[in-house]
């Protein structure tokens, strides 16, 4: 039987105190480095867009924002009872994907969010990268700016995938995690055209690419899946991480696919530029 969804409304009534427990245990284990917070606006609404390539995302975003965030997730993870508490206490809304259009309850249920003047999170590539680049956006985000008016605010993320590996039951400690928070992507000029495929598919795609930038992930033109494909990879190197507290900064190594002659890119022309390294 499915699990039955709540009162979105209800979900995150422990935020405050999750966050005030999380967040010190998190900032003693992981030494992060944030960037661009400024670009997070104070009040109102806003759609926060990270890359993700850790199941610790959903956790390390809100444990440096000032402000609370809410996500949506699977309901299985209301089956569990590690999870069951705990997501929808840091503001998970648990979203049952059989039965009827999933998509457009995950959707409904943002827009209520961001009617109230909140802030929410969604992964524009849909599910984790598991082989560590970043993937063709889903065009959900802009679909759900162009409703609200809400800006889109690129997030990238690096080090959480050498904290958490796929498949790793644990997390290692000690390592840097960056968090880079983009200028905000204004969708109030394309208001008049919320159906319009290739204005979704534009907004989208300046959304990645500024992931792409803030991230220093190579950008493969096709969605992420849910298990990684079988292809030659080779490790590419994006730069070192800042140092923290005194520990040696490492270099944040993410997997690229070995069998691109270089010239692959995303079909939109925002995304046709080269990769800029970062500093």
């Amino acid at each position: 039987m499915a699990t039955p969804e709540p009162d979105d409304r209800k979900v995150g009534q422990l935020y405050p105190v999750a966050k005030a427990v999380i967040t010190p245990v998190f900032r003693f284990a992981w030494r992060f480095h944030v960037e661009g917070l400024d670009h997070v606006p104070a009040t109102g609404p806003a759609i926060i867009c990270p890359n993700h390539t850790s199941v610790l995302d959903s956790f390390f975003v809100p444990a440096v924002l000032p402000r609370k965030i809410t996500y949506v997730g699977k309901a299985e993870y209301m089956d569990d009872w590690k999870t069951k508490h705990l997501f929808p206490a840091m503001g998970m809304i648990p979203i049952d994907r059989g039965g009827g259009s999933a998509a457009e309850r995950a959707l409904a249920a943002a827009q209520r969010v961001l009617e109230r003047g909140e802030l929410f999170g969604i992964y524009p590539e849909g599910t984790r990268s598991r082989d560590g680049v970043l993937h063709k956006g889903h065009t959900g985000p802009a679909r759900l700016a162009l409703r609200t008016g809400a800006p889109l605010v690129p997030v990238g993320i690096r080090g959480a995938r050498e904290v958490m590996p796929p498949e790793a039951k644990f997390p290692k400690a000690f390592r840097p995690v960056v968090i880079r928070f983009g200028q905000p992507v204004d969708v109030e000029r394309y208001r008049d055209r919320p159906n319009d495929r290739l204005v979704l598919r534009q907004i989208i795609d300046e959304v990645m690419y500024s992931i792409r930038e803030l991230s220093g992930q190579e950008y493969v033109d096709q969605y992420a899946t849910k298990k990684a494909e079988n292809i030659p990879t080779e490790v590419a190197r994006v730069g070192p991480l800042p140092e923290g507290n005194g520990h040696d900064p490492s270099v944040a190594d993410v997997t690229v696919d070995a069998t691109d002659d270089g010239t692959r890119r995303s079909s939109a022309a925002v995304l046709a530029g080269p990769r800029r390294r970062p500093a």
